[in-house]
C-alpha cells in the first residue's frame, strides 16, 4: 500500500513586517538579516487570529465533503497550545464541520510533533484502508519585542491530507530518529515568550542532522547522489544550508549543484514568513515543490525535521505521478503577494495587543467582512471562534 500527502495547503496572516525595516529600526545592519541568516520578512500576527484560525483557514482549502466523510482522525500538532487541557483539534472539528465520530488530538514536541503527527497519520492509514487523517501544524513563533530572537519570529498553518494513492507524495518507512534533553530552548507554562539558546540549538541541529544522516546510510544503503533534494526545518534559511554543507561533498560536483539549486528553492516560502515552528519543515517541502522546476515522478526527497528540547527524525518521500499538477504554488504565492506590509509601530502595537488573560471578558479586534475564521475574544473564560 503507497500512502502519503494526497493535499497540502498553507496559510499566514495577512500582515508582515520587512526586515530590513526591523534592521534598521534596532540599530543593525540589514545584510545582519538578509544575508547572515537568510530572512526577507516575516509574518505578523493580529489579536484575531491564532494557531487555531490559522489551521482552520489552511485546513478549509484542501478539505471536501468526501474528505470528511473518509477522515477518521484529525491530529493537530503545535507548540503555541490555547489551553492546558482542551486540543486544538476540537475546535478544527466543528469550524470545518466534521462528525463526532472521528478522533481529535494534540501533539505537542517543539518543531518536531508535526512529523510525529505525519508518521502516526501514515500508519494509521496503513491499518484503516480507504481512510483518511487530517494532519494540521500551526504555531506562532514569538520572542519578544528588542530580543536577540526577534528576527526569527512568524506565524503559519500547514495542513495535509494523508492517504492511500496520495497525489503528491509517498511518506518512505525508512525513518531514523533520535531524542536527547538539550536545554536549547523551551517555554514554561507561565511565559508566553520561549527561551532560548541560539549558539547551542544551532549547534545540536547540526550535529543531529549529521548523526542521522550517517545512521540512515548505514540503515538503506543509500548515497547523497540517490536524493533529487532536501526539505529542512527551517527557523531561518541559513540553518538548512548549515546542515546540507556538512555533507554535500558526499556528491559529484554535477550532483551538488542540483542540490544547491533545490535548496534555494526550498527556502523561498520560508524566507519570506520566517520560523513557524512544526510546519517550517513542511513549508520548505512546498517552496521546493513549487519552484525546482526539474523534479519529475520517481525522485526521492529527503526530509529532515528538528525540535527543541531536543528531537529530530530524517526520512524520505516520493514524488508521484502528476504530483505538480495537485501543488498549490500559485494559491501560496498569491497569499503572500496580497499581504500587508506594517510599520514599525504596527508592528508593535500588534504584539502587545495579543489577548492572553482568560480571566477578562473582551472582544478581539476581528474584522467584518471576511470569510476567513477569526478568534472572536473571551467570553466567561471561553475561547470565542467564528
Amino acid at each position: 500500500m503507497i500512502i502519503g500527502i494526497d493535499k497540502m495547503a498553507f496559510y499566514t496572516p495577512n500582515y508582515v513586517l520587512d526586515l530590513v525595516t526591523l534592521a534598521k529600526s534596532r540599530g543593525d545592519e540589514p545584510d545582519k538579516y538578509t544575508i547572515g541568516i537568510g530572512q526577507n520578512r516575516q509574518t505578523v500576527v493580529p489579536n484575531f487570529e491564532d494557531v487555531v484560525t490559522m489551521g482552520a483557514n489552511a485546513a478549509i482549502k484542501i478539505m471536501t465533503a468526501d474528505d470528511r466523510e473518509k477522515t477518521d482522525l484529525i491530529i493537530f500538532a503545535t507548540e503555541s497550545g490555547i489551553d492546558n487541557s482542551k486540543s486544538s483539534a476540537l475546535y478544527i472539528q466543528k469550524l470545518l464541520g466534521f462528525s463526532e465520530f472521528v478522533r481529535t488530538i494534540e501533539l505537542k514536541q517543539a518543531c518536531y510533533a508535526g512529523t510525529y503527527g505525519l508518521m502516526q497519520a501514515r500508519d494509521y492509514v496503513a491499518t484503516h484502508p480507504g481512510r483518511r487523517v487530517l494532519v494540521v501544524a500551526s504555531d506562532i513563533a514569538r520572542y519578544g519585542l528588542s530580543t536577540p530572537g526577534e528576527v526569527t519570529q512568524g506565524a503559519g498553518a500547514i495542513a495535509m491530507i494523508v492517504s492511500e494513492t496520495p497525489k503528491i507524495v509517498s511518506i518512505n518507512t525508512d525513518s531514523v530518529y533520535m531524542s536527547r534533553n538539550v536545554s536549547d530552548f523551551w517555554r514554561p507554562v507561565d511565559r508566553q515568550e520561549a527561551l532560548v539558546d541560539g549558539h547551542l540549538s544551532t549547534d545540536i541541529y547540526k550535529e543531529m542532522f549529521l548523526t542521522l544522516w550517517q545512521r540512515y546510510q548505514l540503515k538503506t544503503k543509500q548515497q547523497l547522489n540517490d536524493f533529487a533534494g532536501f526539505a529542512f526545518h527551517l527557523p531561518y534559511t541559513k540553518m538548512g544550508k548549515k546542515a546540507l554543507d556538512q555533507i554535500i561533498n558526499e556528491a559529484t560536483l554535477a550532483h551538488q549543484q542540483k542540490l544547491t539549486h533545490h535548496l534555494q528553492a526550498s527556502q523561498k516560502f520560508n524566507r519570506e514568513v520566517g520560523n513557524l515552528y512544526t510546519g517550517s519543515v513542511y513549508l520548505s517541502l512546498l517552496s521546493l515543490l513549487s519552484y525546482a522546476t526539474d523534479l519529475k515522478s520517481g525522485d526521492k526527497l529527503a526530509i529532515f525535521s528538528y525540535g527543541s528540547g531536543a528531537e529530530a527524525e530524517l526520512y524520505s518521500v516520493t514524488l508521484q505521478n502528476g504530483f505538480e499538477n495537485h501543488v498549490p504554488a500559485k494559491m501560496t504565492q498569491q497569499l503572500l503577494s496580497k499581504r500587508q506590509l506594517v510599520s514599525m509601530h504596527q508592528y508593535e502595537t500588534m504584539f502587545k495587543s495579543q489577548l492572553y488573560d482568560s480571566h477578562i471578558n473582551i472582544n478581539s479586534n476581528a474584522v467584518k467582512d471576511t470569510k476567513l475564521f477569526q478568534f472572536l475574544g473571551w467570553h466567561n473564560g471561553e475561547r470565542v471562534y467564528r
